[in-house]
């Protein structure tokens, strides 16, 4: 037997699994609660005490009287009571059937009352006609319609004819027979008023109808509150029951209240009290079929089929018996015969025609149902027990590319892909251990085998069918196919097809946890490509995506099989090489960084892009390793961190991660946040450096540098807080207030005196982001009155990325504001030629990088001089920055340069020191005798500065 097959012979639910569940000692949903098992209880105490008082006399006349009448009377009030509370609390549609019970009763309990003040109260016999009959009489028709309210409605006109007709052949069989046995002797009492014969007849009459409701009802009941509805048509039956034996003549001539009969309906109407009450409702599912009515069923389908047969049965009898005690034959039992043979005929020929209606429109969504199947594009398959396909609808020609005959009696196992078999068997397993109530249907995806000789992905809709299984299955093959294409997509770069910054993380994750967990060897690398900003913007995107795609096909071929290798973002790329636990430490990361290396020079190798041009780039590659406990970000955290090591050391290198990189970056993160408020706070100070002239010894200018004292006591200078500091507005707002301050201090001094120029240092992109106004400038120094020239910009190297157009004019503007502008850093970067021929500069400052050598190296001495000898040329003063020792001076004066600046003459001064080196206002020169120029400024103004040539 096939897997499958082997699953669906397992027994049902309700049986073995059933029976297991059942010892565990949960309470039946459905059985009564112990409240109502008390209730019970008391309720056959009850009735028993009452019977044994009846059978033995209740001890006295009297008090047989008393419970005859008046405790019935009880009885019968408890029951109307019981019934109008219950349809008071609940609305739903069995309340009207409810109140007409409680009536009902009602009328019984003041029958029971006029009886009792006749024979206990006025101990007189009861007339024979009086009020209780008229009590007893109202006591069967509410019933009756009440038991009409509850029965199962009829849907159709058909229905409620058919309705009527079997309470006729019930009522009407009860009555011949009936008639046969007592009530034709009853009608026939010679000297009896006509009032007493139809009182006598009346009450039988009525009983008959109400049996004839009963038993009808009982196959018609609705399924809700259905245990109520049992307990309420038994308390009727058993109080007809009483009616009738009360009515037969031989009984009737030697009743007396308080015998046995009025246990009957003593016991009738306490169980019509507790019938709302007491039963516990049924859950939703007991009134679906489940468990032990869908036994039932058939059973109560079969007496209802059978019920007009009995009626006929019954009435037969009732003509028989006529015959077999030799009596003339009645025409009354005549009449009622035939009228029940003709209801009969007449139910029979509704139900012939209902027949052929049902049996016609049977056919009809047969033919329907068989049109959709085989016209549907789904595979509709039944699978028999043993796992073996019974029927396949004719869809699997186009679906399967197999003829449905060549499917049925193939084995189901047989057609799924092995790999998918186990899940499917288990999933069809777990499908069937439940009951259908709680999972009607569920969902199969496997691989099944086609006619083509290929596997088509299908999907299978399952319900259970006569101990086998449907499968609605259709061909998924595409979806498949594009949910993993749509999966790919999002897991992987579009540009160059590695595993994005996702699926890595996913892979570091998983690299760091189960049997991996302990291998210190695995370790991620950052890779970040130095100058690909470069190729971008000289010749454009399209070669750039060229150089990214040829850079991560170098970077796929370079890691191993099982290694993982992929591009984060731009141009940063990264791969995670899995430790083989074999190695110790040391040689791991010697073997790691081998690898790095080798990256790091396949990366650099010269690129060929757009058509043929060979560009070139380099890696810097950050490593780090896992350590045990370690999680992933954590770990790519570390190679990021080693990455910008590497960058920041000088680019084209690589770089192991160590525990103070992250300190580092903790300090900077610190140091960041403390400078969003050091200004506010007032931590910030201005420092003047003075600017000599190599020919007098005089101060010419001062360049101003902000320094931080923070809190803590700690100063920082320009180079490490301006590291930490955003490239925004909080450097904007530094720049602001070192320029008012500057301009601030300055205008103060000239005012005691000392003219000396203020230099500041402003970079070309803060020039133009419009964070420094041409107004804002005008009237800085309108408010504070500093002379005009007194004011110098020392421009940074300009940024690539700034148009010297803009900045040409931005400058030409401020020139006319009586600012005069230097080239700062000059013969280091490799904008400054150009900067020198298109800007209005008035003064050129040498870069350190050219002093520092210019003793040393005849080489720098050589640039230094062809610089010195440009700016002559073109006009334009010079200062060199970065003199530090008594040999630069001298080598710098004999080269021609005109000012310096650098510890040689002094270091950066607060306000209190530099006044008194104004006051003084010479500063030795090494080699050479100081000569007093008089008052002249120390820079010329910049009306007398010819413009560079453009």
């Amino acid at each position: 037997m096939s897997a499958p097959g082997a699953v669906l012979t397992r027994p049902p639910v309700g049986t073995a699994a059933g029976d297991a569940r059942g010892g565990t000692g949960h309470p039946d949903p459905g059985g009564p609660g112990p409240g109502a098992v008390l209730a019970q209880i008391a309720l056959g105490l009850i009735c028993a005490g009452y019977t044994t008082g009846a059978s033995l006399g209740w001890g006295s006349p009297r008090l047989a009287l008393f419970m005859g009448d008046f405790g019935l009377s009880a009885a019968a009030l408890t029951a109307a009571v019981s019934c109008f509370l219950y349809a008071r609390a609940h609305r739903g549609g069995d309340r009207p059937a409810w109140l007409l019970f409680a009536f009902s009763s009602f009328m019984a309990s003041a029958g029971n009352g006029v009886w009792g003040w006749y024979e206990v109260v006025l101990r007189t016999e009861v007339p024979d006609s009086s009020v209780a009959d008229l009590f007893f009489l109202l006591f069967a028709p509410p019933a009756i319609v009440g038991l009409l309210v509850l029965a199962k409605k009829p849907v159709t006109r058909a229905g409620w004819v058919c309705l009527a007709l079997d309470a006729w052949l019930i009522g009407g069989s009860l009555l011949t027979l009936s008639w046969s046995l007592a009530l034709a002797r009853t009608a026939r009492f010679e000297n009896e008023p006509v009032a007493q014969a139809a009182l006598s007849l009346a009450y039988p009459l009525l009983d008959i109808v109400l049996v004839s409701m009963v038993l009808v009802l009982h196959f018609r009941r609705s399924q809700v509150n259905r245990s109520a509805t049992n307990t309420a048509i038994a308390a009727l039956a058993l109080t007809v029951l009483c009616d009738a034996l009360f009515t037969s003549p031989l009984l009737r001539e030697h009743y007396a209240s308080g015998q046995l009969l009025d246990a009957g309906w003593f016991a009738g109407s306490l169980l019509l009290a507790y019938a709302p009450w007491g039963v516990r409702r049924l859950p939703d599912a007991a009134t679906t079929g489940r468990g032990p009515l869908l036994h039932s069923r058939p059973v109560a389908g079969s007496l209802a089929a059978l019920t007009p047969y009995l009626a006929a049965a019954v009435c037969t009898l009732g003509i028989l018996y006529n015959v077999v005690e030799g009596r003339s034959i009645d025409r009354f039992v005549v009449l009622t015969g035939c009228a029940v043979v003709l209801a009969l005929v007449v139910r029979q020929g509704i139900m012939l025609l209902d027949n052929i209606a049902l049996t016609h429109e049977l056919a009809q969504k047969e033919n329907h149902f068989r049109s959709l199947v085989q016209g549907s594009s789904d595979v509709i398959m039944i699978a028999a027990p043993t796992g073996t396909l019974r029927y396949v609808s004719p869809a699997a020609a186009g679906v399967y590319g197999r003829e449905a005959d060549e499917l049925i009696g193939t084995e189901l196992s047989s057609l799924i892909h092995p790999e998918d078999l186990g899940a499917v068997v288990h999933e069809v397993r777990r499908f069937l251990a439940l009951s259908p109530a709680e999972e009607p249907t569920t969902r199969i995806e496997c691989r099944f085998s086609s006619g083509r000789g290929d596997w088509l992905n299908v999907e299978s809709t399952v319900n259970r069918h006569q101990g086998g299984l449907i499968f609605n299955s259709r061909d998924v093959t595409e979806r498949v196919r594009l949910q993993a294409q749509l999966q790919h997509n999002a897991e992987h770069d579009p540009l160059t097809d590695l595993p994005n910054r996702a699926l890595f993380t996913r892979r570091v994750r998983q690299a760091l946890g189960g049997r991996r967990a302990s291998d210190q060897g695995t370790a991620v690398l950052f890779i970040d490509l130095d100058g690909f900003k470069g190729v971008n913007d000289r010749l454009g995107h399209q070669a750039g995506d060229d150089l990214l795609v040829q850079a991560a096909r170098r970077l796929h071929e370079s890691v191993r099989s099982g290694d993982t290798a992929a591009r984060l973002g731009g141009d940063e790329f990264a791969a995670l090489i899995l430790g083989d636990g074999g190695r110790e430490r040391a040689a791991r990361e010697s073997q790691v960084q081998e690898i790095a290396d080798r990256l790091r020079l396949t990366l650099s190798r010269p690129y060929r892009v757009d058509g043929g041009t060979e560009v070139r780039v380099a890696a810097s590659i950050g490593v780090a390793f896992a350590e045990p406990g370690m999680e992933a970000g954590e770990l790519l955290r570390n190679a990021d961190l080693a990455m910008y090591r590497a960058k920041a050391a000088g680019k084209d290198r690589v770089e192991l991660y160590a525990p103070q990189m992250q300190a580092e970056v903790v300090r900077r993160t610190e140091l960041a946040a403390r400078l969003r408020t050091a200004l506010h706070d007032g931590e910030f100070a201005l420092l003047h450096q003075p600017v000599v002239d190599l020919a007098t010894g005089r101060i010419s200018a001062v360049s101003a540098q902000a320094r931080w004292r923070s809190a803590q006591g700690i100063l920082f200078t320009p180079a490490e807080f301006l590291r930490v500091a955003d490239d925004g507005e909080r450097t904007a707002e530094l720049g602001r207030w070192l320029l008012e301050e500057a301009v601030e201090q300055a205008a103060e001094r000239a005012g005691i005196g000392h003219r000396t120029p203020v230099c500041i240092r402003l970079s070309a992109r803060r020039l133009l982001d419009r964070s420094l106004p041409l107004g804002s400038v005008e009237s800085l120094l309108t408010r504070h009155g500093l002379p005009s020239g007194s004011l110098i910009v020392e421009l940074a190297d300009s940024d690539p990325r700034v148009s010297l157009d803009e900045l040409e004019q931005r400058l030409v503007a401020l020139r006319r504001l009586g600012v005069r502008i230097s080239l700062d850093g000059f013969g280091s970067g490799h904008m400054a030629i150009n900067a020198l021929r298109r800007l209005p500069v008035d003064i050129l400052k040498l870069d350190r990088g050219l002093v520092e050598g210019v003793v040393e190296s005849a080489r720098l001495r050589k640039i230094t001089r062809g610089v010195l000898r440009i700016a002559g040329e073109l006009g334009v003063q010079t200062v060199a920055e970065g003199v530090d020792v008594p040999e630069q001076v001298v080598a710098l004066r004999a080269m021609g340069c005109g000012h310096a600046q650098g510890m040689a003459f002094s270091g950066p001064l607060d306000e209190y020191r530099l006044r008194r080196a104004l006051v003084r206002d010479e500063y030795p020169l090494p080699g050479a005798v100081p000569v007093r120029a008089g008052n002249r400024p120390p820079f010329r103004s910049n009306t007398e500065t010819p413009v560079p040539p453009t």
